[in-house]
């Protein structure tokens, strides 16, 4: 990457597609062949190049490692798959008690 003429390193911005698939499998300790399988039964959905490579985001790696505990615990994909889908409800329900919170009709 190179510096702008400011002199600052620019910064990846959150959701920013960084990691190429190897990658990915590195920093979360699963195998390439399984991130394609997530992909397939539709636990994340990487970005793409014009070319097609996909390329991960910190929010990917988070979810992959998610995805790696919940299996872990002994759950199997289908298991995981409506884990995760709570979990967003869950956090979709308390963002919107949140700002009813902050935004109480008078």
């Amino acid at each position: 990457m190179t510096e702008p003429a400011s002199g600052h390193t620019p910064q990846p911005r959150p959701g920013r597609a960084l990691y190429a698939i190897s990658v990915a499998a590195q920093l979360t300790g699963t195998g390439q062949q399984n991130i394609r399988l997530y992909e397939t039964r539709g636990l994340l959905t990487p970005a793409r190049t014009a070319g097609g490579t996909r390329q991960y985001s910190e929010s990917d790696i988070a979810l992959l490692l998610r995805i790696g505990e919940l299996l872990q615990e002994g759950l199997n994909l289908a298991g995981v798959a409506k884990v995760l889908e709570l979990e967003e409800a869950n956090a979709k329900l308390r963002r919107a008690l949140n700002r009813a919170r902050s935004h109480p009709d008078s």
